[in-house]
C-alpha cells in the first residue's frame, strides 16, 4: 500500500486520549523523583518555584507540543522530523527533529530496565523475599544492589533474576505497542491509570492513619512529614539551584521535551480540542504528583526515620527512597507485604504508561516516513532496543545508565524544548501557533499565554542552558568527578548514544531522499 493512501490510526475516545497522555506524563518521576527533589531542596521552599515553573514552563510547553503534534498530523507526520519540516521549510528542520527521536528512544532503552525493578519488587513484596528480622538501610541497600548486579553474594547469586524480569517487562511494553494506538496504548491507559489512582489513594489513606508510629519519638510523625513539604523556608528562595531543580522536575513530571506528546497528538482530527485536553492532562499529572506522590514517600519516611534522616536518604537519590527506605517501612507495618505490593505495582503502572509513549514516536516515524506496517515498525524498534539495553543491564554499576540519563533525560529535554518553542512560536509564528492551539478548543486560552510561550518560556529555557554551560559543561564533558574505573564505560555510553543519533539522522536523510525520488517519479 502506498504511503499516501495508507490510513493513519486514531484514538478511540477522548477520555482514552487524555488517560494515555496523562499516563505518558505520570511516571516514576511523580512518585520517586518528586519527593526526593522536594526533600533535597528544602521541602516547602521547593514548591514555590515548582508551581511558578509549572505555569511558565509546564503548561506552555504542554500546549506547544499538543499544537505541533496535531498540526503535524494533518500532514501525516507522527514524529518530530516531519513536524518540524512542515513548521519550517528549510533543509535543516527535519534534522533538528532528530533530537526528539533520539531522546525518546534513548530514555526508553534504560527506562524499561528501571521500570522492571518495580515489577520485580512487587513480587518480592508479596512473597516477603526481602523481609528480614531486623531490616536496616544497609541490608536493604545490599538487597537492591545484589538484584542489580552491583554487588555479589548478598541476596542474589547473579544478575539473571533481574534480567528475566527485564525481559518480561520488555515483552509487555512491545506487546502494547504492537497492538497499536486504540487497541494497545489506549486500552492500557484505561486499565492502568484507574488502577494506579486506586492504589495511590489506598496508600495515602494508610499514610494518614499512621500518625506517630513510635510514641516515644513524637517528632517522628506523618504530620511533621507534611509540614516539611508544605512549610516554605523563604530564605532559600535566593538559591538558583532550587529554581533549576524545580524547572527540571517540571520537565520530568510532564514528559515534555521528548517528542512523545507530539506523537500522541498527531493522531487527533484537525478540529479535535487540544486546549482543554492539554490542560486536563497537566492537571491530572499534578494531582498524581503533588497530592498523591507528595503524600506517600516523604511523610511516611519522616514518620519512621525523622526529618533529618529523610533528608539524608533523599540525598542518595530516588532509588534509595523508593527501593531502600520504603521496603524497610513495609516490614514495620501490619500487612506490609500487601502495601509493598501495591506501592511497587503502582510504580510499575506509572512506568509502563510512560515507556510505551517513548516508543510511539519511533514507530510513527517508521510508519509515516518509510511506509512500514505497525508490525514491522514495532519489530525493528524491539530488536534495536533489546540490543542496546544489554549494555544498560550489564554495565549499570559502571555508570552506563546514569550517563544516558544525564544527556537524554536531563540535558536533552531542555535542548529539544528550546528548539521546538523557537520553531513554533518564532519561525512558524506566534499568531499562527496560538490560533492552531485554540482551533477547535473547548476553552479559549487567555491571550497572555501567547506572550508567555513566545517570550518567557524560551527565555527560561535559555537561562537554564547558560547556567549549565557556566557551571557544569566543562567538568561534565571532561569527566572531572568520575573514577578512573568508570571512565571507559562512560565513554562507551557516549559512543552508543552517538551511534543512536547517527542512525536516526541517516534514516531521516534516506526518508527524505526517497520522498524526493517519489515526487520526481510522480511528475514523470
Amino acid at each position: 500500500m502506498s504511503q499516501s493512501k495508507k490510513s493513519r490510526e486514531q484514538w478511540g475516545s477522548r477520555i482514552g486520549l487524555i488517560l494515555a497522555v496523562a499516563g505518558n506524563a505520570i511516571g516514576l518521576g511523580n512518585f520517586l523523583r518528586f519527593p526526593v527533589q522536594a526533600a533535597q531542596n528544602g521541602g516547602g521552599a521547593f514548591m514555590i518555584p515548582y508551581f511558578i515553573a509549572f505555569l511558565l514552563l509546564g503548561i506552555p510547553l504542554m500546549w506547544i507540543e499538543w499544537g505541533i503534534g496535531r498540526y503535524g498530523g494533518k500532514f501525516r507526520h507522527g514524529s518530530a522530523p516531519g513536524m518540524f519540516d512542515v513548521l519550517w521549510n528549510h533543509p535543516l528542520a527535519k534534522y533538528l527533529g532528530a533530537t526528539g527521536l533520539f531522546i525518546s528512544l534513548t530514555i526508553m532503552i534504560y527506562y524499561t530496565y528501571i521500570e522492571s525493578w518495580t515489577l520485580g519488587y512487587s513480587i518480592f513484596s508479596i512473597t516477603k523475599l526481602y523481609f528480614v528480622d531486623n531490616p536496616t538501610f544497609e541490608n536493604m541497600k545490599g538487597f537492591l544492589h545484589s538484584y542489580q548486579g552491583i554487588v555479589e553474594g548478598h541476596s542474589f547469586d547473579s544478575l539473571w533474576t533481574a534480567y528475566i524480569i527485564m525481559l518480561i517487562t520488555f515483552t509487555i511494553n512491545f506487546f502494547v505497542l504492537y497492538k497499536g494506538i486504540s487497541a494497545g496504548i489506549e486500552k492500557l491507559a484505561k486499565i492502568a491509570m484507574p488502577l494506579l489512582f486506586i492504589f495511590a489513594v489506598i496508600l495515602v489513606i494508610r499514610v494518614f492513619t499512621l500518625g506517630t508510629p513510635d510514641p516515644s519519638k513524637p517528632e517522628f510523625s506523618v504530620w511533621n512529614g507534611f509540614a516539611f513539604i508544605w512549610n516554605p523556608d523563604f530564605s532559600k528562595l535566593d538559591d538558583p539551584k532550587i529554581w533549576l531543580a524545580a524547572a527540571g522536575q517540571i520537565f520530568f513530571t510532564l514528559s515534555v521535551g521528548m517528542g512523545t506528546i507530539h506523537a500522541y497528538a498527531s493522531y487527533l482530527k484537525p478540529k479535535d480540542d487540544i486546549a482543554l485536553s492539554g490542560l486536563s492532562t497537566a492537571a491530572t499529572n499534578e494531582f498524581a504528583e503533588v497530592v498523591l506522590g507528595g503524600s506517600i514517600a516523604i511523610p511516611v519516611a519522616v514518620a519512621f526515620f525523622g526529618v533529618t534522616a529523610t533528608q539524608e536518604i533523599a540525598q542518595g537519590g530516588a532509588f534509595n527512597l523508593g527501593f531502600v527506605s520504603m521496603p524497610i517501612i513495609f516490614q514495620k507495618l501490619p500487612l506490609g507485604e500487601v502495601f509493598g505490593f501495591l506501592w511497587f505495582l503502582l510504580l510499575f503502572f506509572a512506568g509502563i504508561t510512560s515507556s510505551v509513549a517513548m516508543g510511539q514516536p519511533i514507530i510513527a516515524f517508521l510508519e509515516d516516513e518509510f511506509g512500514f506496517s505497525r508490525k514491522k515498525a514495532t519489530t525493528v524498534l524491539a530488536v534495536f532496543t533489546l540490543i542496546c539495553v544489554q549494555f544498560v543491564v550489564f554495565l549499570l554499576k559502571f555508570g552506563f545508565l546514569d550517563e544516558m540519563d544525564y544527556w537524554a533525560g536531563t540535558f536533552g529535554l531542555v535542548v529539544f524544548a528550546l528548539i521546538e518553542t523557537i520553531l513554533f512560536m518564532w519561525v512558524f509564528g506566534a499568531d499562527k501557533a496560538f490560533e492552531e492551539i485554540n482551533s477547535g478548543g473547548d476553552i479559549k486560552i487567555p491571550v497572555f499565554f501567547k506572550y508567555i510561550m513566545k517570550y518567557v518560556t524560551p527565555l527560561i529555557l535559555m537561562v537554564i542552558m547558560i547556567w549549565w554551560l557556566i557551571n557544569d559543561a566543562i567538568p561534565t564533558l571532561l569527566l572531572y568527578n568520575v573514577s578512573d574505573e568508570k571512565v571507559p564505560y562512560i565513554w562507551g555510553a557516549r559512543i552508543l548514544m552517538l551511534i543512536i543519533l547517527f542512525v536516526i539522522l541517516f534514516m531521516i536523510h534516506i526518508a527524505w531522499k526517497n520522498r524526493e525520488l517519489n515526487k520526481h517519479m510522480e511528475v514523470k
